[in-house]
C-alpha cells in the first residue's frame, strides 16, 4: 500500500493534484455514459442520474471519508461529505449560467428531482439529531446509521414510484426539456456501456482514497484544521467530477440527467457520514465533529431548501440570465466559505 508519509510536503500537494486531475478527468467521461444507461433502461434520466451517475461519480468522497474516519480524522471525514454536498448544489447555479436558454429549472422540471431533494434535506436533519443526542453506541455505530441507509433506500424507492406514476404533472412550457429531446446513438452494447462505467468508478475510487490520505498529511503539516481541509479541500476536489459532468449534461440537454446527477449525488453523499461512523472505530462520530461540521450541515440544509423552492418556483428568467435561487446558492457557498477560511 502507498505510504505518502514518506514524501515531502510539496510532493504529497502534486499528488493531491494530480489524484484531483485524475478524478475530474475520468469522473467527466461517467456522464456520457450514464446518460446512455437511462435511454437504454427506460428509467428515466432523473431517476438514472441520481443513482448511477451521483453514485459512480460521489466513489471518490466516499471513499475519501471512509479512510479518514479509520485513521480518527472525524472532522475531515464528515466535514468532506458535509463540504461536498454544499459545492454539488452551487455547481447548479453554475450549471444554469451555462444553459443561457432559460433557467435551468425551468427546463429541466422533474418531480423525481423535487422529491429526491425533500429526501436530502431529511438525510442531513438526522445526523444533527443524532449530534445533539447523548453519546450512544452499539460496537462503535450510532443507531441512526442504519437508519439514515434505509431512509436513502427508501427515498430511491419513492422516487422510482414518482417516476412511473406521478401523482401531480410538470406544466409544459415551450422552454421545458424532455428525455425523448435528448437521446443518444451509441452503438455500443449496454454491457460494454456499464462495464466501461465500472472501471471508471474503480479508478476514480482509488483517486478519491489518494486524495484522504493526501488531505490529513497536508492537514497536519500546514496546520490548517480538519474542518476547511475537508470543507473546502477535499470536499471540491472529489467533486469535480459532478462539476464537470453536471456542466457536459447541460451542453447536451440532459437537463434532468445533469439536475438528477447532483441531487441524487447529494444524497448518496449523505450515505458517507453513515460509511464513517462505521469506519471510526472511537465511538459515534456524530458526537465526535465540531460545531465547524455541524455549520456545513446547517448551510446545506439552507441550499437544498432554496435550490428545492426554485424547482418548485420555477422562474422562466432571473437576474444575468440565471435564476433568483442560483444566486442565493452562489452567494451562501462563498459566504460560508470565506467565514470558513476567516475562522481559519
Amino acid at each position: 500500500m502507498l505510504d505518502l508519509q514518506q514524501f515531502t510536503t510539496v510532493t504529497i500537494a502534486l499528488i493531491f493534484a494530480g489524484s484531483a486531475i485524475a478524478i475530474a478527468v475520468f469522473g467527466t467521461k461517467m456522464a456520457g455514459y450514464a446518460e446512455i444507461i437511462a435511454d437504454r433502461t427506460r428509467f428515466g434520466e432523473a431517476l438514472i442520474g441520481s443513482v448511477l451517475l451521483g453514485a459512480g461519480t460521489s466513489i471518490a468522497g466516499i471513499v475519501t471519508s471512509s479512510t479518514t474516519a479509520a485513521s480518527g480524522a472525524a472532522d475531515l471525514s464528515v466535514s468532506n461529505a458535509m463540504g461536498g454536498i454544499a459545492a454539488q448544489t452551487m455547481f447548479l447555479a453554475l450549471a444554469d449560467i451555462a444553459y443561457r436558454k432559460v433557467n435551468l429549472e425551468h427546463a429541466g422540471a422533474s418531480l423525481v428531482n423535487i422529491g429526491q431533494a425533500t429526501v436530502l434535506i431529511l438525510l442531513i436533519t438526522l445526523p444533527i439529531i443524532a449530534y445533539a443526542a447523548p453519546p450512544f453506541a452499539i460496537w462503535g455505530v450510532n443507531p441512526l446509521t442504519p437508519i439514515l441507509v434505509g431512509v436513502y433506500i427508501v427515498g430511491l424507492h419513492n422516487a422510482h414510484r414518482i417516476h412511473e406514476k406521478p401523482m401531480w404533472l410538470v406544466r409544459q412550457t415551450d422552454a421545458t426539456r424532455d428525455e425523448e429531446d435528448d437521446a443518444t446513438d451509441d452503438g455500443r452494447t449496454l454491457w460494454l456501456i456499464g462495464s466501461l462505467f465500472a472501471v471508471l468508478v474503480a479508478v476514480v475510487g482509488f483517486a478519491g482514497w489518494i486524495v484522504g490520505e493526501a488531505g490529513i498529511l497536508l492537514s497536519e503539516r500546514l496546520g490548517i484544521s480538519q474542518g476547511v481541509v475537508g470543507a473546502l479541500g477535499t470536499a471540491i476536489v472529489t467533486s469535480l467530477p459532478e462539476l464537470v459532468t453536471t456542466i457536459a449534461a447541460v451542453r447536451r440537454g440532459a437537463l434532468q440527467l445533469a439536475i438528477g446527477g447532483i441531487i441524487g449525488g447529494n444524497m448518496f453523499d449523505a450515505l458517507f457520514i453513515a460509511s464513517s461512523d462505521v469506519f471510526y472505530r472511537e465511538g459515534s462520530i456524530y458526537n465526535a465533529i465540531s460545531e465547524r461540521t455541524l455549520f456545513w450541515m446547517a448551510l446545506v440544509i439552507a441550499m437544498t431548501a432554496i435550490l428545492l423552492i426554485g424547482l418548485l418556483r420555477r422562474e422562466r428568467q432571473g437576474p444575468a440570465g440565471i435564476g433568483w435561487e442560483s444566486l442565493l446558492l452562489i452567494v451562501l457557498w462563498v459566504g460560508g466559505a470565506g467565514l470558513q477560511i476567516a475562522l481559519g
